[in-house]
């Protein structure tokens, strides 16, 4: 069944709200939080590349606020292992059997500072909760419940002591964002309330997370014409075609459109996507899933400019509205 265009009205106030609600904390970034917002609501997850400092806690904290659920921070360390991320299970000798004892994992709104601090093997312990949204430990599989949205961040500049996230698990990610250092005007304003260091904990929740989730099932509801696929899929392959590229985008990452363009369409009263969707949120969605040719890197081709030039090669339907 397809979104009513009351349902999309209905949608896009409640989103709208929410947003409001969280940029109280954040100041002055409503697009960031929009898009952290969409990819929650696709059931997706966020990478975070952002210098100290940004207010990147601030920003998983009043959107654990805003729809009522709980938030937990893991700070990734080269001596962090997997069970201090998934949880472990312990034998309780008065009861004579196992128990789990979750990890930090499970909450609604997961951050994972300084991702690329820790060891591969414990970044993997993140591939199967992000993906499937439970943990499989001992062989058995626990829930970690909707929403679950895991928010990990990395600093751009430092990498000594660092290992580089693999492209298996940068292809997890929904999109790649940063927060950026706030303007001249925005930066008085959170300066003038510096001595509240906890701003989040005076936001009041909007919605319940129960409700979260059936915005984000409303949102899987949203039209997609055959013409709109098939533009998405062709910037896909364009982007694997490109000379540039060594790995271009997957399809996992194409189905990462999909599910985020018709957030993102709803977002904004509408029942249907439109290639301009498509096109507005190809940057967050897709330029962290490319490698590029190391060649070209070095003569200064971006990820940012592969899609640039992708969108421009590749003609964008004309979409009819959904009924």
């Amino acid at each position: 069944m397809t979104m009513t265009p009351e349902q999309a009205h209905w949608f896009q106030g409640t989103f709208s709200r929410l947003v409001d609600n969280v940029d109280q904390a954040l100041m002055g970034k409503r697009e960031v939080v929009g898009l952290v917002l969409a990819a929650m609501l696709a059931e997706g997850h966020v990478l975070l590349e952002d210098a100290p400092g940004t207010g990147k806690t601030s920003l998983a904290k009043a959107l654990a606020a805003t729809v009522q659920g709980t938030s937990s921070r893991i700070q990734f360390t080269p001596d962090l292992l997997p069970s201090d991320v998934t949880g472990v299970t312990i034998y309780d000798q008065a009861a004579h059997r196992f128990e789990f004892h979750k990890g930090p994992v499970f909450a609604s709104i997961v951050l994972a500072d300084e991702i690329n601090r820790a060891s591969p093997k414990t970044q993997s312990a993140l591939l199967e909760v992000m993906e499937e949204s439970r943990v499989t430990v001992d062989g058995t599989a626990h829930e970690a419940g909707r929403p679950f949205l895991v928010i990990a961040t990395q600093n751009p500049i430092e990498q000594a002591g660092t290992y580089k996230l693999p492209e298996a698990q940068l292809d997890r990610f929904l999109i790649k964002t940063s927060i950026g250092y706030p303007d001249l005007a925005v930066a008085e304003r959170i300066l003038a309330g510096a001595s509240d260091r906890n701003p989040s904990a005076h936001l009041s929740a909007l919605i319940t997370t129960a409700a979260v989730a059936d915005m984000a099932d409303l949102a899987a509801t949203v039209h997609v014409e055959p013409a709109v696929l098939r533009f998405t899929a062709q910037l896909a392959e364009a982007t694997r075609g490109d000379a540039s590229v060594r790995l271009g985008v997957s399809v996992r990452g194409a189905i990462a459109m999909i599910r985020i363009a018709k957030v993102w369409a709803a977002a904004q009263g509408r029942n249907y996507v439109t290639p301009d969707d498509v096109k507005a949120l190809a940057g967050p969605v897709w330029t962290h899933r490319l490698v590029l040719d190391p060649e070209a890197e070095f003569s200064g081709t971006t990820a940012e400019t592969v899609i640039g030039r992708t969108l421009a090669a590749v003609a964008a339907p004309q979409a009819r509205a959904a009924a």
